[in-house]
């Protein structure tokens, strides 16, 4: 039987019969037993349940039922995330496990489209800065980056086809990136947070990771809202998945400054080597200035996210401050710290942002920049840096990781596209385009 599915080669060959939903989820099963142990990816795995949900998704399948495009996926849920019945720790032991009453309005669109759920990945403390026990599955003595860390290291693994992350700063994009698969960080509000643990009001995104862009586009077009950012009568989102070839080459903005002053030897000749593939291929490459404002950007993201933490814990952090990780207390004490009138000017700074962020998006198909500064670092007590990530997360524009090559220390690095507000159909077809040209097929090295 075959192995490595990703999700839209296991959704065709559910639909066709060549595959079931049982034996799909058995082999991931069989993965998170034989790798586990090493890298620490599940918080919770529900065997029994997920093998529930299989026997069912089987069944409406011989019936002729199709339950809708995730037939039969199995998909994890980061440890942020409400499921019914399973408790939502976030990475803290300041939560209870008391059960969710509900799902998670994601959750919930996703078991309404066939999804299994195999069980919950492991997350940061409440998905900050803290490191959590995952390792990397290409080298187990490097991070996976957080904050979405056993969901990355899950789907590299094919524990799982599919899951979801959430991203404040750089949460998606960069465990993608370290992880060697993809991730796309939408919209901000495209896919509702309603059940998901916050850090911030401003910048939390959740968003999924698979392991070709096909895969985020299908999962995508279950989770995304569009009229929850638009405030306007119900819509539809469009068929991602349908308009990934979308009559490309693309036309891409690069941006040096500050992206090639950061990068490590290894990513800077990676993403040289990648803009040069891709220039080989037929995509225009146009230089871009940074967006106005972006010298700031990073102090007003921090500020942001210091304040509306610290609004989110004060009653709690108050009452049990020693039972708080080392990083996730310096937050919140910066936030505690900051006063109100420099918490509104970087409120209105990000208004600005996103502007200028519109305005740099308006001759180019997408910006196309490296995921993050260097590899995964070797360096346990850390999550990586995510400063290549977190401007996306201010702007609240859509951004697609996709590894484009391994360095020579073995570790993937990775590209990101970063597209127009509520582009995600343009986005993702540039990055499947983009993923075409490269061509990436490494597999990590315990896999």
């Amino acid at each position: 039987m075959r192995e490595n599915w990703n999700l839209a080669q296991a959704a065709s060959a559910l639909r066709a019969g060549r595959l079931t939903a049982s034996d799909l989820l058995e082999q991931c099963l069989a993965r998170i037993d034989q790798w586990e142990e090493q890298v620490r990816a599940w918080v919770l795995v529900a065997r029994d349940d997920a093998r529930r949900q299989a026997r069912e998704a089987d069944l409406a399948a011989a019936q002729g039922r199709w339950l809708g495009p995730l037939h039969g996926i199995p998909i994890g849920i980061k440890d942020l995330i409400d499921v019914e019945g399973w408790p939502t720790r976030a990475g803290s032991l300041l939560t209870t496990d008391r059960p969710a009453a509900a799902d998670a309005l994601l959750v919930a669109r996703l078991r309404a489209a066939g999804a299994i759920l195999v069980g919950k990945t492991v997350t940061t403390e409440f998905a900050s800065f803290d490191p959590p026990p995952t390792r990397n599955p290409w080298n187990l003595e490097c991070t996976p980056g957080g904050s979405s860390s056993g969901s990355a290291a899950a789907v590299a693994l094919g524990m799982c086809l599919a899951a979801i992350g959430s991203q404040t700063g750089g949460s998606i994009t960069r465990p993608a990136s370290y992880c060697g698969i993809a991730g796309c960080k939408p919209t901000f509000q495209l896919i509702s947070d309603a059940g998901v643990v916050p850090l911030t009001y401003h910048l939390d995104h959740p968003g999924p990771l698979a392991r070709r862009v096909e895969d985020l586009a299908i999962l995508l077009q279950v989770l995304a809202d569009p009229s929850a950012v638009n405030n306007l009568a119900p819509m539809q989102a469009p068929a991602y998945a349908s308009l990934l070839n979308a009559g490309y080459p693309p036309r891409l903005g690069t941006v040096a400054d500050f992206f090639h002053e950061r990068s490590s030897p290894a990513v800077r000749q990676a993403t040289a080597t990648a803009i040069q593939r891709l220039a080989a291929a037929g995509a225009t490459i146009q230089p871009l200035p940074l967006p106005a404002g972006f010298d700031e950007v990073h102090t007003m993201h921090r500020r942001i996210m210091a304040v509306e933490a610290a609004h989110l814990h004060r009653d709690l952090f108050a009452k049990r401050r020693e039972q708080y990780g080392a990083q996730i207390t310096t937050l919140l004490d910066e936030g505690l710290a900051i006063e109100t009138g420099e918490y509104v000017a970087a409120i209105e700074h990000q208004k600005r942002f996103c502007h200028a962020v519109h305005d740099s998006l308006q001759e180019v198909d997408a910006i196309l920049l490296p995921a993050t500064c260097d590899t995964a670092p070797r360096d346990l007590s850390t999550t990586g840096d995510p400063v290549f990530n977190s401007p996306w997360s201010y702007a609240g524009v859509p951004a697609v990781s996709i590894p484009c090559s391994l360095a020579d220390n073995g570790l993937p690095v990775a590209v990101q596209l970063i597209g127009p507000n509520l582009g995600e159909a343009q986005t993702l077809a540039v990055a499947a385009w983009c993923e075409s040209v490269f061509d990436f097929s490494a597999s990590p090295s315990l896999a």
